[in-house]
């Protein structure tokens, strides 16, 4: 990948640092122990949490902001922990999330897409609410409709609906992680 320095935004940094869990993220020092700690990492071959703190260090926004690679992360958190600089990378990567949707550069299709929702098919849906009673985040809800509606800011994506629903009226596409694992 070639730098351009014309498009690197040096504010970025100061921008995600203000987000509660960001506050150290120029404290990186690239050791990679989030690296080796994520199971994202491991099965997405450009997923790499220290490139993109790094890529936020450098001011890399659109690729961040415009990109798909702050969407494989699986916020499991499994690179906090093991941080010497207590750099919280999956808080990093959650913030660059909501600076997308915030400046409207992710839609809900693309979101779809991505896996990082799932949906309900109204017309298969029987409002059993079988899939309001499982989920661990209370996304879906049984709308005036008469059908289930998942809230995609809730939704995390685990996919208990999907395998729960008797009417089969849930999709969640595949996720890039999971794409990864499978290949």
């Amino acid at each position: 990948m070639t730098l351009q320095v014309a498009k690197l935004e040096p504010g970025l940094l100061q921008a995600i640092s203000s987000y509660d869990g960001c506050e150290t993220a120029a404290s990186c020092f690239a050791c990679g122990a989030c690296s080796g700690a994520c199971p994202v990492e491991k099965t997405v071959a450009e997923f790499d949490p220290r490139k993109i703190v790094h890529m936020v260090s450098l001011g890399m926004e659109e690729a961040l902001i415009q990109g798909d690679i702050i969407w494989a992360c699986s916020q499991c958190q499994s690179c906090i922990p093991v941080c010497p600089q207590n750099v919280r990378c999956a808080d990093i990567i959650k913030a660059l999330r909501q600076e997308a949707q915030r400046r409207q550069a992710v839609d809900k299709g693309r979101l779809k897409a991505l896996g990082q929702f799932a949906v309900v098919d109204p017309g298969k849906c029987v409002a059993c609410l079988t899939c309001v009673r499982l989920c661990p985040f209370a996304a879906p809800k049984i709308v005036a409709e008469g059908y289930a509606e998942i809230d995609s800011d809730l939704c995390r994506a685990c996919g208990i609906c999907v395998l729960e629903c008797p009417a089969e009226a849930i999709e969640l596409q595949i996720s890039p992680e999971a794409r990864g694992a499978a290949s």
